[in-house]
């Protein structure tokens, strides 16, 4: 495995970033590929309710691709498409 068991279980804990600052949420558990020996996914839970709101109930979590992954460090940085989950507020409006 790429990753050794400590680093993978070190990330559990870790809170998720865009790498734009935007708090996304708290990493609860690893989605792992046993077959190629690659971590494919990152449970989160404690979900920034703002960044969710409409798309995921509260209680629920969400398993984000380990592709978006950018950094590992104290925290976790992924790609801003988390961002885009978000839709626009309806008091926007849009100006030709």
């Amino acid at each position: 495995m790429s990753e050794s068991v400590d680093e993978i279980t070190a990330l559990v804990g870790r809170e998720v970033y865009s790498n734009n600052g935007v708090f996304v949420g708290e990493i609860e558990d690893v989605r792992l590929n046993l077959d190629q020996q690659s971590v494919t996914g990152l449970a989160l839970g404690e979900l920034n309710s703002e960044l969710f709101a409409g798309t995921v109930q509260p209680e629920n979590g969400v398993i984000l691709p380990y592709r978006w992954v950018r950094a590992v460090g104290d925290v976790v940085l992924v790609n801003d498409i988390i961002e885009r989950l978000k839709e626009p507020d309806e008091t926007e409006e849009v100006v030709a």
